[in-house]
């Protein structure tokens, strides 16, 4: 799939329409914000780059604390060094992206004291991040299963950081390219009904 040409804030793109659908009304671009797995390996210009970190940039935080940090891979050498962090399993399909974003957190505020959010507020900034690039027509898909370690000392991480994401960026490509044991999952997943996850005004008593 090429670069989106409807607008994902005012309508549900096909693949959506077949796996999805919201229990109330709500704006499109956030049933049509999923996380493929195929990129097509079409670059991504530098501006759209900045244009998706400069959403993440406004996300909430504690205290203004701001968090979050964002490590940019682009040239062939920087995303190698990405690439030998990631797991095999994800790497048979997350290789084909132009570029890569490592999300990380500050874990103190500002005096030097631990800010018990820094992770809470940096997961804002990933969907910030995530909901702008869905507006451009780019991809995203968060991974979590790459060697922390590794990327502490390949990235050059202090201590006083932690590296939550690895995320590959770039447009979707056919499910078809993909590795076999992952197309059958190349699809917008669901969710659990919002019903199912409200507690109204809290748990019930336990019984006796």
């Amino acid at each position: 799939m090429s670069q989106q040409t409807f607008n994902p804030t005012e309508q549900l793109s096909e693949e959506v329409q077949a796996n999805r659908q919201a229990d109330h009304s709500i704006n499109p671009l956030f049933v049509n914000r999923w996380s493929p797995r195929s990129f097509s390996g079409q670059s991504v210009s530098e501006e759209d780059l900045l244009t998706v970190l400069e959403a993440a940039r406004w996300a909430p935080s504690a205290r203004n604390g701001q968090p979050w940090r964002f490590i940019l891979a682009k040239t062939e050498e920087q995303l190698q060094t990405f690439r030998e962090l990631i797991f095999p399993s994800n790497r048979v399909w997350a290789d084909q992206a132009p570029a890569i974003i490592g999300l990380a957190s500050y874990k103190l505020w500002e005096d030097g004291q631990p800010n018990p959010y820094h992770a809470f507020d940096t997961g804002a900034a990933w969907q910030a991040l995530a909901l702008q690039a869905s507006l451009l027509g780019l991809s995203t898909r968060a991974i979590a299963s790459f060697d922390k370690e590794k990327a502490r000392t390949a990235l050059n991480v202090p201590d006083d950081y932690d590296v939550h994401l690895l995320i590959p960026i770039g447009y979707q490509g056919q499910a078809d390219a993909l590795n076999e044991d992952f197309r059958s999952l190349e699809k917008p997943n669901g969710r659990r009904s919002l019903k199912d996850s409200i507690i109204e005004g809290g748990w019930a008593e336990p019984q006796a």
